[in-house]
């Protein structure tokens, strides 16, 4: 069978490729730019994992092309060392570890020289959690709790703040695991965040759609009051549907303030299901720590009236197309999905499992509440309201 013969790409097109990547376009995006497949876009972002590699470039304390001849021509000349590094304006130590590492007195040649330099760079550096097993240990437990990078990173420096050694950042965390040359993190930690792609991908990358409906009477989001706004008070709550297969689906609630989050049940999408199960949820709640909900325009808030009258709970809307304007819910959603992927029925679930779930997002520190965790911020709203 005759394969198919390998594709290479330019430098140019390779900065081409990770500029458009950066922004945001998929791989079938950027593989119409080359009319090439997009496996061969796939195989080059992912021989690092999805980020670019830094450019590679020389210190400024480095020695020259145009030094390494002056010390050839100084060696023929029979030049001391001394007088060398006077001349250059360096250290004859410096002058002296040159010519010994690349070939001594007999063998320095400038060109040589320079070429094996640049590629002893090139070997592979030990990034922090490699030469740190211990923080490593600490990084995988968290990880496999389903804690996020940034959230594990945020927790070590709050946890440690006069141990150094116990700070990394989130981007090593991601780079330990998308780059698995590293050996740092196991490659099996990977089902544990939030999304299960190999590899990093831009924050400006969405497939979002906008949901449609007619909603009657509704009250735009622009005529909620400025506290909501402002998330100064907490009981504002913002709310949405996540959908499984075979037609089911979850309301998810999260409070505007604090982040914590509910999840209710539902046996069926129609607009009085949804309601009924949403009055029941509310009552849960004292009136201080519920005031409004914000939702998108899908037709499942149709009997929105009939909640406000049973809860006294005003419902605000999004403009058409905005699901943006309810962002806290929008992000709770996407860490659902490390509980309830797509494709997953999500009619199995009971209320306790949904409890369990929301309960393990409470209590991750987060770090829009400077890594405290959403249980902590409501547990105190509940004490002052007692």
């Amino acid at each position: 069978m005759k394969r198919r013969p390998r594709i290479y790409y330019s430098d140019s097109q390779k900065a081409l490729m990770w500029e458009r990547w950066k922004q945001g376009a998929t791989l079938h995006e950027i593989g119409k730019l080359f009319d090439r497949p997009h496996t061969s876009i796939h195989r080059i972002l992912a021989e690092t994992g999805g980020f670019r590699p830094a450019q590679r470039s020389r210190t400024s304390t480095a020695l020259t092309l145009a030094e390494r001849e002056e010390i050839s021509r100084a060696m023929v000349a029979g030049e001391s060392i001394r007088t060398t590094a006077a001349r250059l304006g360096r250290a004859p130590s410096t002058i002296s570890r040159e010519i010994k590492r690349n070939g001594g007195g007999d063998g320095y040649r400038a060109n040589q020289a320079d070429k094996a330099t640049w590629d002893r760079a090139r070997r592979p550096k030990r990034c922090k959690l490699t030469t740190n097993r211990a923080l490593a240990r600490v990084v995988a437990n968290k990880l496999r709790m389903l804690w996020s990078p940034e959230q594990i990173a945020g927790w070590l420096k709050q946890t440690y703040p006069c141990d150094e050694s116990y700070h990394v950042s989130h981007e090593t965390i991601y780079r330990s695991l998308f780059i698995q040359a590293r050996g740092a993190l196991k490659k099996e930690l990977l089902e544990h965040l939030r999304g299960t792609r190999g590899m990093r991908r831009s924050r400006h990358y969405t497939q979002k759609t906008p949901i449609h409906g007619q909603i009657v009477d509704a009250i735009s989001i622009s005529e909620r009051p400025a506290c909501v706004e402002d998330r100064a008070v907490p009981g504002h709550w913002e709310g949405d549907l996540v959908f499984g297969s075979g037609n089911s689906q979850i309301a998810t609630l999260v409070d505007r303030q604090t982040r914590y989050v509910m999840l209710v049940k539902l046996d069926g999408k129609d607009a009085q299901t949804v309601v009924n199960a949403l009055i029941k949820n509310a009552r849960k709640l004292p009136q201080e720590l519920y005031k409004s909900l914000t939702w998108d325009r899908g037709t499942e808030m149709h009997a929105h009236k009939q909640f406000t009258m049973a809860t006294d709970i005003q419902v605000y809307f999004c403009d058409p197309r905005s699901p943006w304007q309810r962002g806290s819910n929008e992000n709770t959603n996407g860490l659902l999905r490390q509980y309830m992927p797509k494709g997953m029925n999500l009619s199995g679930f009971s209320q306790l499992q949904l409890n369990a779930i929301a309960r393990q997002l409470n209590q991750r520190p987060r770090k829009t509440l400077g890594f405290h965790t959403p249980a902590e911020m409501f547990s105190e709203c509940v004490a002052l309201t007692g």
